[in-house]
This record gives structure tokens, C-alpha cells and sequence, in this order.
């Protein structure tokens, strides 16, 4: 059995510049997936990218913002689950309130190299 913990979490910046805690990462010991947990400071967002392969879900646990995937926008909050197909431009900003916690799962697992910025 396999248990991780936010605490022990190890941190790390991904390419589109946000900060997470990488509760199982790379496909190091869940083949095919990944799960971390990401925040964003009032304000903050993440810079607008799509991942090749990569489907991902993000899981929102505290604060509010409003999530971008190929040019729709729609507020989310606390409990809001987003799906965010392969190919997808996408971004995520919080609100002025304050931070935006949320969890994010990619399967296929993310990857730096998977990760196409906007120019």
C-alpha cells in the first residue's frame, strides 16, 4: 500500500510556473497517472499551455477563480471538478480574495516535455 502525505510532499515549480506538492509524480509509483497539489497566491495564475498527451482534472479545495480552456472562461470554486482534455489551452487564475488551492491529476503522468506554452 502506498500513502502520501501533503506535509511530506516534495515541492517543485512545473513549466507553466506554478508551485506544486507532488503527491505521486511522473509515473514513479502510479504508472498511469499523476496527482499534485497546486497553489496559486491571490491573483496569481498559471501561464496559459496545453499538454500533447496529458488529460488532466483539476479538483478545487479552497479559494475561487476562474479556469480558461480554449478560450471559455468560467468561474470555479471549493468542490468544482474541471476536465481538461489533451491539446486544450488552458489556464487557471484566483481571485483577489485570496489563494487558490486545488489538486490536479494527469494521466497520461505530466511532463515537462508534454507541456507546450503559449508564445
Amino acid at each position: 500500500m502506498e500513502v502520501r502525505s501533503f506535509e511530506t510532499a516534495p515541492v517543485y515549480t512545473t513549466k507553466d510556473g506554478s508551485s506544486v506538492r507532488a503527491l505521486f509524480e511522473f509515473g514513479e509509483v502510479a504508472r498511469n497517472q499523476s496527482l499534485v497539489e497546486a497553489a496559486l497566491p491571490p491573483g496569481g495564475s498559471t501561464e496559459r499551455h496545453l499538454h500533447r498527451r496529458s488529460e488532466e482534472l483539476y479538483v478545487v479545495l479552497e479559494g475561487g477563480g476562474e479556469m480558461e480552456i480554449e478560450r471559455e472562461r468560467r468561474a470555479v470554486s471549493v468542490g468544482d471538478v474541471v476536465l481538461i482534455p489533451p491539446g486544450a489551452r488552458h489556464q487557471i487564475t484566483a481571485t483577489e480574495d485570496g489563494p487558490l488551492r486545488f489538486l490536479c491529476c494527469c494521466s497520461p503522468p505530466y511532463r515537462h516535455e508534454d507541456t507546450v506554452l503559449d508564445a
